[in-house]
């Protein structure tokens, strides 16, 4: 409920208007809406928090508030971000005229496109819609934070934290972990919602890495969006495709042009995630279905200067012994490693 765009609603009338119900407000799940009613559930989640008497908490969706009872009693503050002015209006009346009330800051808006004021912790059962930006957004906050606690859609949980090797391994997974280490606390039924989403859920501990590896963000995310194309090829098969030469060609002559200019073509090392949070890619499984739908550069038919481009970029996977190794079974290190052979040799990614 803390994110995405609120739209007007024609009033319904009847039985299934009050179907979806709580302290007079009705719960849309177009917008995410699925309100934590399992009072067991939501102590656990506060106790796997972690939460100390000093933290200031920032939870997103608060909703009606079951969870941000718990949180104000746990922690020093609360700052709840949520879309919806009806949610806003209940979380208010419910902790007005309480000891609880001057410990509760309530931002209206999109959590998407607020600036984000200092917290220590996270704790949020969010709109599964905005699981990807969200994300990246939090862990591209400043100061870091110490850990964050979401629910999130049971799949997209178990991307966060899959392994080299796992089904469900992916650019996600990859970027996610360079930046955090990420563990799955529990997992959660449809049925502890009101009301209940389609598909089960899991409770994700994401803790921000101190200090971040020394790499730049947007030449990590080109090289690792490629790989992930078509994650089960080996990379000798995508580095020999037409479309992908032709990309890192152009960035290497555009290097090269700079530096004759005096110019540096070294991109400097900063926190822009911009891309990271893709949520059409990150929701949807990559496909392989084991084709080459590019056409790969060959020697006879291609300029010399192609050819000799080309061998450039398979030499760089035989130094590292690359080239039949599959993007499903690199871990961090091997990218990062991957990464800086390309580099040294002036090949680029962004």
């Amino acid at each position: 409920m803390a994110g995405g765009k609120m739209k007007k609603e024609k009033p319904s009338h009847g039985a299934s208007a009050s179907k979806h119900y709580q302290g007079g407000v009705t719960f849309h799940k177009s917008k995410g809406q699925h309100i934590l009613k399992n009072p067991l559930l939501v102590d656990s989640i506060v106790e796997k928090s972690g939460i100390k008497s000093t933290d200031v908490i920032l939870e997103i969706g608060p909703g009606t508030g079951n969870l941000t009872k718990k949180l104000l009693e746990a922690g020093k503050s609360v700052i709840a971000v949520e879309v919806d002015p009806r949610m806003v209006l209940e979380l208010q009346r419910r902790f007005q005229g309480t000891p609880l009330s001057n410990r509760l800051k309530v931002i209206q808006g999109d959590v998407l496109r607020c600036d984000l004021p200092y917290f220590d912790i996270c704790v949020a059962n969010i709109p599964y819609q905005i699981s990807s930006p969200l994300t990246f957004k939090l862990l591209a906050h400043r100061p870091v934070f110490r850990c964050a606690v979401i629910m999130f859609q049971r799949e997209f949980a178990m991307r966060l934290v899959a392994q080299p090797g796992d089904n469900l391994y992916c650019r996600l997974s990859v970027n996610t972990q360079l930046l955090a280490r990420v563990s799955h606390l529990l997992k959660v039924g449809k049925n502890n919602f009101r009301p209940p989403p389609k598909v089960d859920s899991s409770v994700v501990r994401i803790e921000p890495r101190k200090p971040l590896p020394p790499v730049n963000f947007k030449e990590w995310d080109g090289l690792v969006r490629l790989c992930f194309n078509r994650k089960n090829k080996t990379l000798g098969s995508i580095f020999r495709q037409k479309s992908v030469l032709s990309l890192l060609e152009k960035n290497y002559k555009t290097v090269q042009a700079l530096q004759l200019s005096g110019s540096s073509g070294d991109a400097e090392t900063e926190m822009d995630l911009t891309g990271f949070g893709d949520a059409n890619e990150d929701q949807s499984m990559e496909l392989d279905d084991g084709r080459d739908d590019e056409m790969e550069v060959v020697d006879g038919n291609a300029g010399g200067e192609a050819s000799d481009f080309k061998e450039k970029v398979l030499n760089i996977l035989k130094q590292g012994n690359f080239e039949d190794k599959r993007s499903s079974k690199l871990t961090q290190v091997d990218f990062l490693y991957l990464l800086s052979l390309f580099n040294k040799d002036g090949i680029h990614f962004s």
